[in-house]
């Protein structure tokens, strides 16, 4: 069975944004994720991204500055020596009613479907509500960091199904702890 972990985007690797990331100029790394990623990867995880990036549908960005921003993480993370396996993201608004748009699994499942893993019980690391919704309706396992909307998150109290999620300071931490137990 393949070692696999799923990112959230902005922040877990990338500083968040209220009012959206719009441009690579933009884009402000996390200290400690491309080597935080580089360490996952040295151990035979491989790394996904899975993002809700409705600045599209809000006419903030196009697919050209989106598809820009991820070759930016790309560039950083490969000069690191770490390897994203893919990148899946939500370009809809959130009254789309569309099935990728997290807390909704459809990003994740699109992720077992195109590159043909398992990700039951695989870790999906996020900063928000609904990327732990989303992990856990999509059999991964939810997993929090502090950084980007985490405390916020956390402060706001996990529900009792979400109540054995691991969390984390930030990226660093769980890779830490998840080299450390190869839990997967």
């Amino acid at each position: 069975m393949s070692k696999i972990v799923v990112l959230d985007r902005d922040g877990v690797i990338n500083e968040d944004s209220d009012s959206f990331i719009k441009t690579v100029e933009e884009c402000h790394l996390i200290p400690g994720t491309v080597e935080a990623i580089s360490r996952l990867t040295r151990g035979g995880y491989k790394v996904f991204i899975a993002s809700n990036q409705s600045g599209i549908a809000r006419g903030l960005l196009d697919e050209i500055d989106l598809a820009n921003i991820h070759q930016f993480l790309i560039s950083n993370i490969e000069e690191g020596g770490g390897f994203i396996e893919g990148i899946v993201y939500c370009p809809h608004g959130p009254s789309d009613n569309c099935d990728c748009r997290k807390p909704k699994p459809g990003l994740l499942q699109k992720i077992a479907t195109e590159f043909e893993v398992n990700l039951e019980r695989a870790p999906y690391v996020g900063d928000s509500l609904r990327d732990l919704i989303a992990a856990q309706t999509a059999g991964c396992e939810p997993v929090l960091v502090l950084t980007g909307k985490g405390q916020i998150t956390l402060s706001n109290g996990l529900p009792t199904e979400l109540r054995n999620t691991r969390v984390y300071p930030d990226l660093a931490a769980f890779v830490d702890a998840q080299l450390k137990t190869g839990a997967a």
